[in-house]
């Protein structure tokens, strides 16, 4: 049983599977079903054998679907095959379908978990995948990838596979990720984002003016500022627990690399202007969404609002 609702490990799953019993025997038929609408007569016969072929790889997905006046027949199976028969059962998550879940678990069916990978897990995964590839990532390159373009794992999987097929050199920097990745819009509004937290108004107005040129949603940049406070904020409170960056990085939901940042940039701020600044931040936000007859304008004000909480709310030696 493949379970979870991560496409690419669940299809990669699968794969695996089948590519054992055709290494087994290589004229094993391979037979597709869906639980959705699947009879009992149809499981029956593909997983009973078939007149041409000696064996029989049958796929069952969408197995929550299948009809629940099946599931001590699909159990059954899968708890002893018959010796002619590889069973793979994709179950996309969740709680639908979880009476034959529960059968399958008592049977002691082999499971393959495909669940959504945490964010702070995905660096990890862009550098197993960039090792699989015969690529070279270090964490700097593996979280760049990461910031450009998320979490989804077949849109990384698909860049790595980009990069190996147009770089000649197996190293890969982060340098070469931002060359590669790093013009999306969803990018260009965290580049507005890390400059002002950081404290260099001036580069995160040229950042937004550049964002805008280029046709990035106002809405993507106030989307990344309210990210990048919200995770400042957490950070601020979790920094005194005697937690460790991957523990902090778990807790907020983000990548160590991330929290590093956060650890620097910290200095100039503090729990208030953050809340001034998210306040700020929110009715931009508002501004840009219609609100506003000038998003850009709502834009350019959010950033100097930001600053300017951030700089009211330390001491004087610090601004």
């Amino acid at each position: 049983m493949v379970h979870g609702p991560e496409t690419l490990l669940s299809d990669r799953a699968v794969a695996r599977r089948i590519s054992a019993a055709q290494a087994e025997n290589p004229q094993a038929e391979i037979v597709r079903l869906s639980g959705t609408g699947m009879d009992g007569a149809a499981f029956l016969e593909a997983s009973g054998g078939s007149l041409f072929s000696q064996a029989t790889v049958l796929v069952v997905t969408e197995l929550c679907d299948v009809d629940k006046d099946l599931f001590d027949m699909v159990s059954a199976t899968a708890a002893n095959p018959p010796e002619e028969l590889c069973l793979v059962l994709v179950h996309p998550g969740g709680v639908k379908g979880k009476g034959l879940l529960d059968k399958l678990r008592k049977a002691g069916v082999e499971k393959a978990d495909a669940s959504a990978l945490k964010p702070f897990k995905v660096p990890e995964f862009i550098r197993d995948e960039a090792r699989a590839q015969g690529l070279q990532m270090d964490n700097r390159a593996a979280e760049a990838l990461h910031r450009a373009l998320g979490n989804d794992l077949r849109t990384l999987a698909s860049a790595l596979d980009q990069l190996r097929s147009d770089t000649e050199d197996p190293r890969i920097d982060a340098q070469t990720v931002t060359t590669y990745f790093g013009g999306r819009a969803e990018v260009k509004g965290y580049a507005v984002s890390d400059a002002l937290l950081a404290g260099d108004l001036p580069r995160a107005l040229e950042q937004l003016r550049w964002a805008i040129a280029t046709g990035t949603a106002p809405v993507q940049v106030t989307s990344a500022l309210s990210f990048g406070l919200r995770g400042l904020g957490l950070y601020l409170d979790l920094r005194t627990a005697r937690m460790s960056d991957m523990d902090i990085a778990k807790a907020i939901g983000t990548y160590p690399g991330k929290v590093k940042e956060y650890s620097r940039i910290c200095r100039g701020w503090n729990k208030a202007g953050l809340a001034e600044a998210i306040i700020a931040v929110a009715r931009a936000d508002a501004g840009v969404k219609g609100a506003s007859v000038d998003a850009e304008y709502a834009l350019e004000a959010v950033l100097l609002e930001v600053d300017a909480a951030r700089r009211a709310a330390l001491p004087s030696r610090t601004r």
